[in-house]
């Protein structure tokens, strides 16, 4: 049996410390590790921010659109809305996670002392549907400043559940909460328009 003095196991460890204080081996690994899931976070926010940014700029647009379209009109139809409608729908492209809702009303401001402001026809597409939305006559919201007596106005109103591309089915959610954060941010324009070529716009079949 080999005796081994403290001295000597003392000198020994503190060989083995500084040969593994000096061992560089495996160094960028190890901090590899660390940086690659902050650097992937970062790239997914930013790449997911930008989208975003991107599809509430579309968002707008198609309310700009959809109202240009409509008020450069004199008369119109259900099948002529729902055609602009579908090329407001087209706007979105290539964002196809989610689909838009789109809802057309024309309202007249009455020429009374006390003005009321009531719908006169609508239309609407929700998640590819086509429909009509408020009922002829019933009354409608204006800003105060564009309720002027006597004027016919065009709404149009764009939305989108914008679902991010870190989004998993309804069934992994339970599993990954992280979908439930970032899932169905809620996008929203709305754009009021004057007709251009006449004093209404009239819809027959609407």
């Amino acid at each position: 049996m080999t005796d081994i003095s403290f001295p000597s196991l003392t000198r020994r460890l503190g060989a083995l410390a500084r040969r593994w204080r000096g061992d560089r081996r495996g160094v960028a690994a190890v901090e590899f590790a660390f940086i690659a899931p902050v650097l992937l976070s970062l790239y997914f926010v930013t790449m997911e921010v930008a989208q975003g940014i991107e599809a509430n700029k579309k968002v707008s647009r198609v309310g700009s659109m959809v109202a240009d379209l409509v008020t450069q009109q004199q008369t119109t139809s259900r099948t002529e809305l729902d055609a602009i409608m579908k090329i407001g729908e087209s706007i979105l492209q290539p964002y196809n996670r989610s689909r838009p809702k789109i809802v057309i009303t024309a309202i007249e401001v009455t020429d009374e002392d006390t003005p009321k402001v009531k719908v006169v026809w609508s239309r609407k597409v929700v998640d590819g549907t086509y429909s009509a939305d408020a009922a002829p006559g019933t009354t409608a919201s204006v800003p105060e400043k564009l309720k002027t007596r006597g004027t016919f106005l065009v709404r149009v109103e764009s939305y989108l559940d914008y679902s991010p591309v870190i989004t998993w089915t309804a069934g992994q959610k339970e599993t990954l909460g992280l979908a439930a954060a970032f899932d169905g941010i809620a996008m929203r324009e709305t754009y009021y328009l004057r007709p251009r070529m006449s004093q209404s716009i009239a819809c027959a079949d609407c």
